[in-house]
């Protein structure tokens, strides 16, 4: 018999769910004569979510021996080029060997990653950000190295630039985490610019609750403020604003993989492929997409899933899944995530855990804390061992947030 291949881009949250479903979904269905490959430069699951921590070096999952354990096939590459009319990917070995690689169903499970308009001078080679670990150990570094200059506004005062999720979660950790380096009574200052007229951390219901822990921390929120630059040593808004910093923190938005560009397929405005609710690309059958590259409702609402691991988690299940259902001529599972809650972390004041899509409000401070390390710390990670992978596989299993 010929051998079929699912190949999954990927080794995120949803690419590792969706080689792990995968596995599940094929076992006791099939002969060997179906392949799961994962391709990703590093059989690493790096752990975004903790990456606006102070110290990141637990921040990381190794995966090689549990993709093994679970009979699929990792490749060490960076995809460069996808042929859908030929149903294969290009790929670039860290040697820089370049190989091809054909598939029966493909699963793009290649995340998103931090915006950069160009429309903002400096950006690319005065800004910092904690988007993936390089960068993160970037910024950490950085940081660091300011206790070597001499005492003054620009090197004490951190500007993040941008009001959302990740801008909160970053300038919250940043008065207690500069103390830490420049000493405990450093005329430290952290400043928050929002493009908006008000903030928007996490909705009308959370709003004020982090604002109130901002101004518990010391930080300084300033909204009607676009960036226009950035350099060594300040940001200026396009208002005019010239705030003096040798530290501005980018935080503006995200956009899916630019692989998706390569899938002859609509696409939403944060370049997410559209799909159906079997996760497929519409109009290209043999190829799913999941996690931050993929348009989908996760309920009978209407609530788009967002670009967060715990969408992801649950929508590689179910793109892993499918991809063998459908090679096998099976029934596939419709993608569902009803369940949603949020979890920030404000630095020393605590953090902020909510439930449903109107965010309201469940634990705050010290439980909230709790709450949101055990997240990190635990559920988040990847399964010990083959078996606790395929039990937690199941896309209609229960849903753990992150």
């Amino acid at each position: 018999m010929a051998s079929s291949a699912v190949i999954i881009v990927g080794a995120g949250f949803a690419g590792m769910w969706a080689a792990l479903s995968a596995a599940r979904t094929l076992e006791g269905k099939a002969d060997s004569s179906v392949e799961i490959i994962l391709i990703a430069p590093e059989p690493t699951l790096y752990i975004r979510p903790r990456l606006y921590e102070n110290d990141v070096s637990q921040a990381f999952a190794p995966l090689a021996d549990l993709l093994a354990e679970a009979s699929v096939r990792y490749v060490q590459g960076t995809v460069q080029k996808i042929v859908v009319e030929n149903k294969s990917v290009e790929y670039v070995s860290a040697d820089g060997t370049a190989s091809t690689l054909a598939f029966d169903r493909l699963v793009l499970a290649t995340g998103s990653n931090l915006f950069r308009p160009a429309s903002v001078d400096g950006l690319a080679e005065y800004s910092f950000d904690a988007d993936q670990m390089e960068s993160a150990l970037k910024l950490d570094a950085h940081l660091k190295s300011l206790a070597a200059l001499p005492d003054s506004p620009a090197r004490n005062t951190v500007v993040v630039c941008g009001g959302g999720f990740t801008g909160a979660e970053i300038a919250a950790e940043m008065p207690q985490r500069l103390r830490g380096i420049l000493g405990h009574n450093a005329d430290v200052k952290v400043i928050v610019l929002e493009r908006g007229d008000s903030i928007n951390f996490m909705g009308p219901t959370s709003n004020p609750i982090v604002v109130e822990a901002l101004a518990f921390l010391g930080v300084e929120v300033l909204t009607s403020q676009s960036v226009a630059s950035i350099d060594a040593e300040g940001v200026t808004t396009d208002s005019g604003t010239r705030i003096a910093s040798r530290t501005a923190i980018w935080t503006a938005g995200m956009r899916a993989s630019p692989l998706t560009a390569q899938i002859p397929a609509k696409r939403d405005e944060l370049g997410r492929l559209f799909v159906t609710q079997n996760l497929q690309v519409v109009g290209v059958d043999h190829v799913y997409a999941t996690g931050d590259t993929a348009h989908v409702a996760a309920d009978d609402q209407g609530h788009l899933a967002l670009m967060s691991c715990q969408q992801a988690m649950v929508l590689g299940k179910y793109a892993g899944g499918n991809a063998i259902l459908d090679l096998l001529g099976l029934p596939q599972v419709p993608y569902s995530q009803p369940m949603y809650v949020t979890c920030l972390a404000l630095g020393p004041w605590g953090a902020l855990f909510t439930r449903g899509w109107d965010r309201e409000v469940s634990l705050v401070r010290e439980e909230g804390y709790k709450m949101k390390t055990q997240i990190n710390t635990q559920w988040i990670y990847p399964p010990a061992n083959r078996a606790e992978a395929f039990a937690a596989a199941d896309p209609e299993g229960p849903q753990v947030a992150a």
